[in-house]
């Protein structure tokens, strides 16, 4: 499918401010970027850095006092890749390759070791691999509520687990909690998301299975293989689409993503089906 994306972005910097910005679509096998714009108005050199262990493209904003107004957009073609389920399995920690041992640890925002005694008895029965981690989805979904404004940058997996509360960010700390717990190493992921309302950057999570990573949507709120790819790591710490080392006052965002030429159906939308989408 072939999607059209961007986003504005306005501050007023009341000081003299870095900004370390990450909005722009990444380059993967399954997901080609055929062309894109990054504008910031008044100019303002925006240095480049490609994470070398997530592929994650970092830009430095070195801001004086100021309005600014920061405007990009795309257009990707977006491959997804379906398999069945039944045959996607869990691998030993033996045998995950060691650049991927880094997603099976705790982190800031997924304590799995505060979880893993209520992620096996409730999940370590059911099954292994991929409909262990559906299951795992399915109980985020049944038991926290999607509910705007119950959480903020400092809510962890824990928080949410207790609360039972939150936004996407939220969702895909608790499926990555979980999934870390149960020995199978797990990446939050940033993304624009077509049919997500009101649209916004959106959270999901990757779970590495069968040598793979595969991806998953706790909220339920946007097709798996419309999901745009824009930062991945071991939580949302890794992946936020601003952060700044200054005084900033944001103004109000928009976020978009439209398919092109008809390229994908309107009546799609998310669904239960064995269907996977697997990672660049």
């Amino acid at each position: 499918m072939k999607f059209s994306l961007g986003c504005h972005l306005g501050y007023e910097v009341t000081t003299p401010t870095t900004m370390i910005l990450n909005i722009e679509a990444m380059r993967l096998d399954r997901q080609q970027v055929q062309s894109e714009s990054l504008i910031i108005s008044p100019f303002v050199e925006a240095e480049p850095h490609w994470a070398i262990e997530s592929g994650n493209l970092y830009r430095r904003l070195v801001l004086e006092p100021g309005e600014y107004t920061i405007d990009y957009r795309a257009e990707i073609d977006l491959v997804a890749s379906r398999e069945d389920p039944a045959g996607i399995a869990e691998m030993p920690v033996s045998r995950i390759p060691l650049e991927v041992l880094p997603y099976l640890y705790p982190s800031r925002y997924c304590q799995s070791d505060l979880l893993a005694r209520f992620a096996w008895r409730e999940f370590g029965e059911i099954g292994t691999g991929h409909d262990r981690m559906t299951a795992i989805c399915n109980w985020i979904y049944q038991h926290v509520d999607y509910l705007s404004g119950s959480s903020d940058s400092a809510t962890s997996a824990y928080d949410t687990f207790s609360q039972r509360a939150g936004v996407c960010r939220d969702f895909a700390h608790l499926g990555i909690t979980f999934a870390r717990a149960l020995g199978i190493p797990a990446r939050f992921i940033s993304s624009y998301a077509w049919q997500l309302v009101p649209q916004d950057f959106h959270a999901v999570f990757e779970a590495y299975l069968g040598g793979r990573w595969y991806l998953f949507d706790a909220t339920r709120l946007a097709p798996l293989d419309s999901i745009v790819r824009i930062g991945m790591g071991r939580d949302a710490a890794d992946t936020a689409f601003a952060t700044f080392y200054g005084s900033v006052v944001p103004q109000p965002k928009s976020v978009w993503i439209e398919p092109v030429d008809g390229a994908a159906d309107p009546a799609r939308e998310w669904t239960t089906e064995a269907v996977s989408v697997v990672g660049g």
